[in-house]
């Protein structure tokens, strides 16, 4: 039973997602919280395995609960999910940067919304498709930074290929398709390049393989 945790400080917002969740058989909503404070709380009462929480909340913001639950050792199995109207600006980046395991906008279908909480669950980064590349685009627009890509000469081919279609977008399963593997060996590929390029999760991942030249920006 994945266990989910949802912050929002609009009422109807988190009504709905209660909504969704609920009818689904491998999902429990254990709690639901207004603001930030509450929502670091709930989490130490019922450690979920997911946290939808809102950017902009009163008492204390999404940022500012993604960061002290990324802090906490106690709540490494926590997966925050960060979900915001605004798509993709400073909000979501100093998130990531916080600690959350990625972010969803609330435009988001159903089915998606779905298969994103399950996601998280896994442990898997989350990015939807549109922010990965509003993310690129935000960072290939930048100077290369200097010692960036350290790490890319231990990566194998095959890492090599992972990363280069996390790069492009492309999910797990995606990326299995397209390299004609498993999504487990997928994952396996991608965690051990996350781990050798030392990115914290998959947006990081994104950015060294823009900034490094292992991946060139597309031409508009």
């Amino acid at each position: 039973m994945i266990r989910v945790l949802l912050v929002d400080d609009q009422p109807l917002i988190r009504s709905g997602f209660r909504a969704l969740l609920d009818i689904e058989e491998d999902i429990e909503v254990v709690a639901e919280a207004a603001d930030g404070k509450e929502c670091l709380d709930l989490v130490r009462e019922h450690l979920p395995d997911v946290a939808l929480i809102d950017i902009q909340m009163p008492v204390a913001d999404g940022i500012e609960a993604t960061r002290r639950i990324a802090a906490d050792p106690a709540l490494a199995g926590v997966h925050v999910v960060i979900v915001t109207n605004y798509g993709l600006d400073e909000y979501v980046f100093n998130a990531l940067r916080a600690g959350a395991a990625g972010f969803l906008v609330k435009d988001i279908v159903p089915d998606d919304f779905l298969h994103a909480v399950r996601v998280a669950a896994r442990g898997d980064a989350l990015l939807a498709p549109s922010i990965t590349r509003k993310l690129i685009n935000r960072y290939v627009a930048q100077p290369l930074t200097t010692g960036v890509g350290s790490g890319l000469e231990e990566l194998t081919s095959r890492e090599r290929e992972a990363v280069v279609l996390v790069a492009h977008g492309l999910s797990n399963d995606e990326i299995a398709d397209r390299m004609v593997i498993s999504p487990m060996t997928a994952k396996t590929h991608i965690n051990r390049a996350m781990t050798k390029l030392h990115a914290r999760d998959r947006a990081q991942l994104v950015v060294l393989a823009y900034e490094s030249g292992l991946v060139a920006p597309r031409s508009s």
